[in-house]
Order: C-alpha cells, then structure tokens, then sequence
C-alpha cells in the first residue's frame, strides 16, 4: 500500500522546523536550498538525505550535534547516521505529511485547516508581541518574519528628466524624431523630472537599556538595507557613534549580525546621545548622509550626557533632514507619558514620535517612512 502524500517535499520542510525549534537558525533560503538538494538525491539512502541536509541548513560547528539529534528523531532511525558509511538503507525513510493527503478523509482535511488556523492565530499573536518579552523559539520565528518585509523606501524628484507620454516639450528628442522622418513633425516627444530613492539613515541606540531590543532592531535596519544598498546607512548610537552600513549590507543575516557585532565596541553599555549625534552631524550628516534624507533614531531616550548638546543637535539635524522619526520601543505600552530626559529635549525637533516594540510597530514605521 503506497505511502506516498501529496507534497512529498512537505514532510522535509517540517524537518526543518523541527530543526529550527531545536535551535538550529536554518532561515527561509537554507531552507528553500535544502528542499532543492532533496529533490536531487535519492532520499531511499539515509547518507545522501543526512548530507543534503547538513550542507544546506547547518551555519555553525554548534549546530552538527543538534541536526544528528533532530535527524536520527524525524527519520525514524534508531542510530544516528555514518557520515562515512556508503550502504544503501532498505527501508524508505517515511516522512510524516504536513498536510492532508488527496483523497483523504473530511477529519483529516478538517484537522489540517484547524492547524493553519493556529498557526495563522499564533503568527498575528507574535506580530504584537513585545520584543522584550520573546522566548527563543520565538525570537527564531520573529527572525523569520522581518525577512520577509518588503521595505518602500520614500522616493524624491532627481534633476535628471525622463521621457513621458505627457508634460513639458522635448525640444531635443521632439527634432531628433523630425530628423529620422525626414523633416515631418511626426511625433511631439515629452518629458517630466525623474525621481531617485531618498536616503534613509537608521541611527540605532544599543546602551544597556535598550538591549532586550537591539538585535531585533538591527536584524530589521539589515533588511531595509538589503532592499537599497546604496540609500540607506545605519548607524549605531552608545558611548560612541558607529557606523555599521557595509556589515549589514551582507546578504546572509547571521553572517551580518555578527559583523556588526564585531565593529561595534560598546554594546549594552552607556548612553551619551547628545555627544553621538554631534559627531554623526559633523563626520556623515553634514557633508551629505542627512542631507533631505528621512532619519529615523531608535532610543528609549536615556540621556546620561548633556541634555541641552541633544537638543541643539537634533536642532541641527532637523534643518538638514527631510523628515526626522524617533522610534521608542516603551511609547506603544499602556501609560507611556514622554518624561525621559532625551525624549523631552527631542519632541520640538522630530517631526512624530513612534513605538517601536513589535513587528507590528515596525510594520508601521515602514509605511511612515514610504509616506515621508
């Protein structure tokens, strides 16, 4: 009696959750390589199917010991796999199906859309969720959802003009088109001002109060850096300023999470906001970074410098940007009332004061940014 399920690669790819939930980070494009190395092998021999696997979801020596585990539970193989061995396994590998077979019975189908339902119903839970507050495996699938944001970035009007169907005479293209048809004024051609990406700077506080939130935040400027590499520049705000816009320009997340680790000496430290923006201003911002730019500075606004310096260089920074947003993770819980020194001194500058605490704020920023 066959065995087989309607999506034989379904089964694999909750392999790969397990192994996620194991604490494996295997991210959508391991996880796309690996059902792609899966349809090339012959997955009646164990070895073939633990090396497909391990090649395509595996980043870190930490990881082996946990996909043999995960590997020898799923598979159904009592011992874990000789990565050496060459013999052929009999027994086919059965793979429990992820969703209902065709054909099968209304329980079964009705069973599976229950379980959509849950995982649709726990998605927009965490989409809520205080970044805080996340367990592991939780922060595993916010990891997941921020690579799937697709970032618009604002858009400005460029000096060069491009060619349209309607607006101003194009004198130039116009007698060009008259001169390849011998004279006649066959065609009026038009043109109107091109338009080009604004720039997008991200200043992101990483003091200690800010530190349950500083991965979650770099992980996301990382994706909006990826969708423009050459619009947007990340910063990071402490004791001192750092610039980490080429570590997260890096197309896998883990390898530019811990790049921009690497380049930044004072995370979890203190907070001198005031005397950062100052050398931002005076390094990046004012030769070109800020200019008609949309600055966003995540902080919750712990101000342990000069109060009065902060806000003479948000002064400063609001005449040279577009549009200045000041993101605090604590503005979205119940009761929050801008008392923090930092925030106080910010407020006249800034043009809105977001949330910044889930996903979901983080959703919103992206549209206020596109909007700016």
């Amino acid at each position: 009696m066959s065995t087989e399920v309607a999506d034989p690669l379904a089964g694999y790819a909750g392999f790969a959750a397990a192994l996620r939930e194991a604490g494996v980070a295997c991210n959508a494009r391991r996880v796309q390589a690996y059902l792609s190395a899966v349809a090339k092998v012959d997955v009646a021999q164990r070895v073939q199917l633990y090396w497909a696997g391990r090649l395509t979801l595996c980043s870190d020596p930490d990881d082996l010991a946990r996909y043999e585990e995960a590997f020898a539970r799923w598979f159904e193989g009592a011992d874990r796999p000789n990565a050496t061995a060459g013999t052929p396994v009999k027994k086919q590998a059965r793979i429990a199906p992820l969703v209902a077979a065709e054909g099968g019975d209304g329980d079964s189908a009705e069973a599976a859309h229950d379980t959509l339902r849950v995982a649709a119903s726990d998605h927009e839970i965490l989409r809520h969720r205080d970044l805080a507050d996340l367990t592991k495996s939780e922060r595993a699938h916010l990891r997941e959802l921020l690579a799937t944001l697709r970032p618009v970035l604002p858009k400005r009007r460029a000096a060069r003009r491009a060619s349209a169907h309607r607006g101003a005479l194009d004198p130039a293209r116009t007698l060009r088109a008259m001169l390849a048809a011998g004279g006649e004024p066959v065609r009026l051609a038009h043109y109107r001002r091109g338009t080009r990406a604004r720039k997008v700077v991200l200043l992101i506080d990483v003091s200690g109060s800010m530190s349950p939130y500083a991965d979650a935040l770099l992980r996301f400027a990382h994706v909006v850096a990826r969708s423009s590499p050459m619009s947007v520049e990340v910063f990071t705000l402490g004791t001192r300023m750092t610039r980490v816009s080429r570590q997260l320009r890096q197309r896998d997340p883990e390898q530019a999470m811990l790049a921009a680790g690497t380049a930044v000496p004072d995370f979890a430290g203190g907070t001198r906001l005031g005397e950062t923006l100052r050398v931002f201003l005076d390094r990046w911002g004012q030769r070109g970074f800020a200019r008609r730019a949309v600055v966003t500075v995540f902080s919750d606004g712990w101000e342990r410098g000069d109060v009065s310096l902060l806000s003479e260089q948000l002064g400063r920074l609001r005449r040279l940007a577009h549009a200045v947003f000041w993101v605090n993770p604590h503005a979205g819980r119940d009761g929050y009332a801008p008392v923090q020194s930092g925030i106080v001194a910010a407020l006249p500058h800034i043009d809105r004061l977001l949330a910044g605490h889930s996903l979901a704020t983080l959703e919103r920023l992206l549209g206020e940014i596109a909007d700016a």
